[in-house]
């Protein structure tokens, strides 16, 4: 991999390059899906390539191959210098990285138990039995239950010196009941929505869940909320359990300070931006008890790594400090427009896509009330949980969500479970 790296760098230098980077990545995944007792899909998959970032002229160029061999990663590089000298005669400016990053080092996110060494008869028996239990309650008609793991080897490399060597492992599950009774259909899922509920960590994540033991009481809420009341219209206070308020503060709070959304570079992932530069310092986003970071070391949590795909090193970085927006996710190149560092969050999809700012892990900091506290505060609201649906304007502004399940807050505490919930703002 070194000698695979040092050629492709020094073939963009002869280029002309002024700068240029290498990512080698060998990924491999597996996905299990049991549905309704019976084997759904079973996927596995391998792959590998490199991918050769440039300046060229004062412009970026790009380019990847899936062969892994000294010839090809000459080739790469001198298509990718020739990419960034065409991108050169329509550039507005040039591209300025600031100050070198030159790091060596090895990191690998924690691993108690491989995945990839659990035997697949074990992964299939735990679902068909998390399955199993859901499909002991009556009313149930579809029970879905899955699996995911991916483990991504990753060496970059940069002319400025970097030789970086990763090893990433994430490993995900969770279960679904569906309950179909009076003409409609109500959906109960553990522990998040949407698949499965992942993080950079082995096997015993998914051990962890207990899928099994929570299989009846999730297929039992979806059968309640068949004939549960209709969550009410009205202005009340809110509480969101910690799978939802993590969701609104990824959309309301983690997208709108990705820098390139903000400087209108990037808007087909996500939309665009409402946290124009001079909000910086100066923007409420909530009163003083909101403090938001992104924090890229924190052991186990999906969005977590040792460096980025520039060879930033992980940091945990203040964006709402006591309400008020005070910074960005950044790049090199866009916090260098700032005067400032980069904050390591440029990462890629794989090795044949080139990185994009792209958030950490994105935390609310917490006081020091329990749950059970916030509800015993609460006169009269709602508590809602586990999220169903959600739509964003594309500056990330405006929002609505729905929630599986919702319970009624009458003097301080939690009365009857309510269906069909929706929050806006």
């Amino acid at each position: 991999m070194r000698e695979l790296a040092e050629r492709a760098l020094n073939t963009a230098q002869l280029h002309g390059a002024r700068y240029a980077d290498v990512r080698i990545i060998h990924r491999k995944t597996q996905s299990i899906q049991v549905k309704n007792g019976r084997v759904e899909a079973l996927v596995q998959d391998q792959d590998q390539g490199l991918g050769v970032r440039v300046i060229v002229d004062g412009a970026w160029g790009f380019a990847s191959s899936s062969h892994l061999d000294l010839d090809e990663a000459v080739h790469v590089a001198a298509r990718a210098a020739q990419i960034a000298h065409a991108s050169s005669l329509v550039k507005a400016n040039d591209v300025q990285l600031g100050s070198p990053e030159t790091h060596v080092a090895r990191y690998r996110s924690p691993l108690g138990i491989d995945p990839f060494s659990i035997p697949l008869e074990d992964k299939i028996d735990l679902l068909l039995h998390a399955d199993l239990e859901m499909r002991r309650v009556k009313g149930v008609v579809l029970t879905d239950s899955g699996m995911d793991f991916s483990y991504e080897s990753k060496v970059f490399a940069s002319s400025e010196g970097s030789f970086i060597e990763q090893k990433l492992t994430e490993s995900g599950a969770g279960i679904e009941a569906t309950a179909v009774g009076d003409g409609e259909m109500q959906t109960r899922s553990y522990p998040n929505s949407f698949g499965r509920h992942p993080g950079k960590a082995g096997y015993e994540l998914v051990t962890g869940m207990q899928l099994a033991e929570n299989g009846q009481r999730i297929a039992e809420e979806a059968v309640a909320l068949l004939s549960a009341p209709q969550c009410p219209s009205t202005t009340t206070n809110l509480i969101l359990d910690g799978t939802q308020l993590a969701l609104q503060v990824h959309e309301s709070c983690g997208h709108p300070t990705e820098l390139d959304r903000v400087l209108g570079d990037e808007a087909s992932y996500a939309g665009t931006s409402f946290l124009t530069l001079d909000k910086r310092g100066a923007f409420r986003y909530g009163s003083p008890l909101v403090n938001i970071y992104a924090d890229a070391t924190i052991p186990g949590a999906l969005g977590s790594f040792g460096f980025d795909d520039e060879g930033v090193p992980a940091q945990r970085t203040p964006l709402i400090r006591e309400g008020i927006l005070v910074g960005y996710l950044t790049s090199r190149e866009t916090a260098a427009m700032l005067g400032l560092r980069s904050n390591g969050t440029m990462r890629a999809e794989s090795w044949n896509r080139t990185p994009i700012i792209r958030m950490t892990n994105i935390n609310l900091e917490p006081g020091t009330w329990e749950l059970e506290d916030l509800i015993a505060d609460t006169g009269d609201g709602i508590y809602m949980a586990v999220n169903k649906s959600w739509s964003i304007d594309d500056k990330r502004l405006n929002f609505q969500f729905g929630t599986q399940l919702a319970y009624e807050i009458k003097h301080g505490k939690l009365g009857r479970m309510l269906k069909n919930a929706t929050y806006a703002g």
